[in-house]
């Protein structure tokens, strides 16, 4: 199953906001359609937003305006600008050339995926890896297989996979409803923890490895992620554990010097206050809710790309 693709002059994507109670594919026509779906995060992660982006120029048929917006959807991810730039960049060419740098983008992540899965499950040591994770960083989030996930794909497919602890991840609970779906149907041993649980099953003894997508990195290796990923990578680096940020070159931004330039996206309060429309909090009571912390390059282990292993 594909996350996001092309399909008959139509973007076709998952709507994750409805996993895993439901899996529905829309079918997207219109720029407007494809950025209330970003902001709404029916499509999200790094990898499948910079397909979303390129895709998105195609609807755009070379209107600048919307193109601009839709550069813009979401933040904190370079992918979703970085997308839309190699489409865009085509315009010149016509309508057919801007699909096909699109569907490059698309074919060039399903290869960087694959690529990763095997680089990252090379790294790591040992035959029965217990591996923590954050939010959500498999298919779901690229086109297929995934960032991190796609190396503990790897690791399972490879029989070394022992069990993989993953976050629930608050506010939107993307690893509960995401990452346990995804582990389920690729029938990998895995267990959901609450977030508070990390640093302590870190200390504990319990992780042999933290694998982490990411949506930007800063060009001296500082990385956002999903927030609770910092807490972990303080967590591993006092237990001695590795933590290792899977992800492609294209989330390597040159532009952004360290992580203190990172746009971090707030998402208001009703996330917080709120869970699937049940609000848990009173009425009137205020949130902050930034989306993405940032993890020092210094607490990092390793980058792994489809091209390379970086040492932070």
């Amino acid at each position: 199953m594909r996350t996001i693709d092309w399909v008959d002059g139509a973007v076709e994507l998952v709507d994750q906001t409805l996993l895993p109670d439901k899996c529905l594919v829309l079918r997207i026509h219109t720029v407007r359609e494809l950025v209330e779906a970003i902001r709404r995060l029916a499509v999200r992660g790094a990898p499948a937003l910079g397909v979303a982006g390129a895709l998105g120029v195609v609807l755009a048929d070379g209107d600048p305006e919307q193109i601009a917006e839709l550069r813009s959807a979401r933040p904190t991810a370079v992918n979703l600008a970085w997308g839309v730039d190699q489409a865009a960049a085509r315009l010149h060419e016509g309508r057919e050339a801007v699909l096909t740098a699109a569907l490059r983008v698309r074919d060039d992540d399903i290869a960087a995926c694959r690529a990763m899965g095997e680089r990252g499950a090379d790294l790591l040591e040992g035959d029965r890896l217990r591996v923590m994770t954050v939010c959500n960083s498999g298919g779901l989030a690229a086109v297929e297989r995934g960032t991190a996930l796609g190396v503990v794909q790897t690791l399972h497919e490879r029989g070394r996979l022992a069990e993989v602890l993953v976050l629930e991840t608050r506010p939107l609970l993307q690893g509960a409803r995401l990452t346990t779906w995804e582990l389920a149907r690729m029938e990998a041993p895995h267990r959901l923890i609450a977030d508070a649980a990390g640093p302590y099953l870190l200390a504990k003894g319990e992780v042999d490895a933290v694998l982490i997508g990411a949506d930007r990195i800063a060009a001296n290796g500082d990385t956002a992620n999903k927030i609770g990923s910092y807490a972990l990578a303080l967590g591993a680096e006092r237990a001695g554990v590795p933590f290792v940020v899977v992800a492609p070159e294209s989330t390597i931004d040159p532009r952004t010097p360290t992580g203190d330039h990172i746009e971090i996206e707030d998402r208001g309060a009703e996330e917080i206050v709120t869970v699937r429309g049940v609000r848990l909090a009173p009425e009137g009571t205020q949130a902050l809710n930034p989306a993405f912390d940032v993890t020092p390059h210094d607490l990092i282990t390793a980058i792994v790309t489809e091209r390379r292993v970086i040492r932070p």
